[in-house]
């Protein structure tokens, strides 16, 4: 597919397929906009299907480049993180569109191409090699989420949008600001040149919090997280499954791309923060689920514990913590979106979230209650599932560096089991004494072809991982070697704002 440019192809298809859903009709505007998610997810499979997984081959493929003025230019490239991020961004959106075919039925055609303009830009943020093209998408992004909450989404979805967009703007700006003078000081915006670059190391702690103040809020880290519980209450159905399943990654992404392998000395110097609010984000986050009465908030505050796994998993300096914490991040990106599917999915029967409405679900809806349990399994960790892959090695990879931080995130699995298993019990066991939950009907076949794949897929990814390893190996091997000279060497060296002292390999002699 050399000279192909299948990146901007899949990047122009939901584009022009967005503004002939404005023109459309209610019924065309989602049959236009199912056809355009369809063909970009084949486009992504043979993305998959030609990408160089040898370890011999070239990082960067698919690479196009147009200059436009100046340093800015069209570049788009990927290597293989940006490949399973983009393949999770396709898989969902079809499903999101099948989501919407009956609850939307007001300006459906601008529901449909607030849907495919989001396709665009996350396709575009994960696949851009400009350090300028990169910002605006990631920026562009919150447009069509603030309209799809504001326009469709609950009772308070004005303040759940707004709130939405000014966290998440407000630590953009700063990393824009950084972004101008990475681009003055290196002479490029080219990314993976970027990434190769040595920033001064006084400058690089600054250039770090710049950025962190952005990724830290889109994660969303606690405790700048209070955005997301508010936004996916108010969310459609199909917009929490994209906010959880893809607008999370990119924080993680971010984390990948910019700040660890563009300032390694100010990543393990300010370790300590990221491993602090990820500690407490994942204990807080979780107990607060816990006495959650709204399913969908309950499941947002879940996000917010996966996501703290991730960041200790990036900032474990290790290919253990970082293939984990991009297992974690798909499988998330499955799982808390299946979640979301099967709350939407009651939602439709009952016109109610809070969790006391439902019980003995099990009796009447049991297909329902095997695909809930298997997605509450996954989100978990069970053994045989996403999870379980990428927590063991997130966990496993932050272990080398502190074995407290490995602790206290471990006893957020457990507190997660509980939340899981106590939500799952509630709705779907105990006695069917209420009327109009004894009515509710079993999944309808719509309803199977949404939650039949992320079933298929996630019971893939848990049995034979490497399919989804194997792509991403030789960028995460780039990253650690980039990382390895400033690789903590362990607890004794992580003491709060002390400087982490650089692994230094002996040869022959004291040194």
């Amino acid at each position: 597919m050399n000279g192909f440019p299948i990146l901007s192809i899949m990047l122009a298809i939901p584009a022009v397929a967005a503004i002939a859903c404005l023109y459309a009709g209610a019924e065309n505007a989602r049959r236009i906009a199912l056809g355009a998610t369809l063909i970009d997810f084949v486009l992504g499979i043979l993305l998959w299907i030609n990408f160089d997984q040898s370890m011999g081959g070239a990082q960067w493929q698919f690479v196009e480049s147009v200059p436009i003025f100046g340093r800015f230019a069209w570049a788009l490239g990927i290597d293989g993180i940006a490949l399973m991020l983009i393949m999770l961004s396709v898989f969902l959106m079809p499903i999101c569109i099948l989501a919407s075919w009956k609850s939307i039925d007001t300006r459906v055609g601008e529901y449909m191409a607030a849907f495919l303009l989001m396709e665009a830009l996350m396709i575009g943020v994960f696949a851009a090699q400009d350090l300028f093209l990169f910002y605006i998408f990631f920026e562009a992004g919150l447009i069509p989420m603030y309209l799809i909450i504001g326009v469709w989404g609950g009772v308070d979805r004005i303040y759940a949008s707004y709130k939405f967009f000014l966290y998440t703007l407000l630590g953009s700006v700063l990393m824009l600001i950084a972004m101008l003078w990475m681009a003055r000081e290196a002479g490029t915006t080219d990314i993976p040149t970027l990434m190769q670059h040595d920033f001064p190391l006084q400058a690089q702690t600054v250039l770090w919090l710049a950025f962190f103040a952005s990724f830290a809020v889109k994660m969303p880290m606690w405790p700048v997280h209070t955005w997301l519980p508010d936004a996916h209450v108010q969310a459609p159905t199909a917009g929490s499954v994209i906010l959880a399943g893809v607008l999370l990654k990119m924080g993680g992404y971010g984390f990948i791309r910019f700040s660890l392998p563009m300032f390694p000395d100010a990543s393990a110097q300010l370790i300590w923060i990221v491993l602090g609010l990820s500690m407490i984000g994942v204990v807080y986050t979780s107990l607060v689920a816990l006495v959650q009465q709204d399913m969908k908030k309950l499941i947002a505050y879940s996000s917010v514990a996966h996501m703290a796994i991730v960041t200790v998993g990036l900032f474990a300096f290790n290919r253990q913590g970082i293939e984990g914490a991009m297992i974690v991040m798909l499988s998330h990106g499955l799982a808390s979106a299946a979640l979301f599917l099967c709350v939407g999915v009651i939602y439709d029967r009952l016109h109610t979230r809070e969790i006391d409405r439902y019980g003995g679900l099990a009796i009447n809806m049991p297909k329902y209650a095997l695909f809930f349990l298997l997605f509450t399994m996954a989100s978990i960790g069970l053994p045989g599932t996403s999870g379980f892959v990428g927590e063991f090695l997130s966990l496993m990879g932050i272990y080398e560096v502190s074995s407290w931080a490995a602790l206290i995130c471990t006893t957020g699995i457990i507190l997660g089991a509980a939340y899981s298993l106590y939500l799952y019990r509630r709705i779907c066991y105990g006695d069917l004494v209420k009327d109009d939950v004894r009515a509710m009907q079993d999944l309808s076949g719509r309803e199977m072809w949404l939650l039949a794949p992320i079933a298929a897929v996630i019971l893939w990814m848990g049995v034979y991982p490497e399919s989804f390893l194997a792509p991403m190996r030789q960028d995460v091997g780039a990253l650690v070697a980039r990382l390895e000279h400033a690789k903590p060497v362990g607890d004794a060296h992580l003491k709060m704002g002390a400087p982490v002292a650089p692994k230094v390999e002996a040869h022959g002699g004291a040194h």
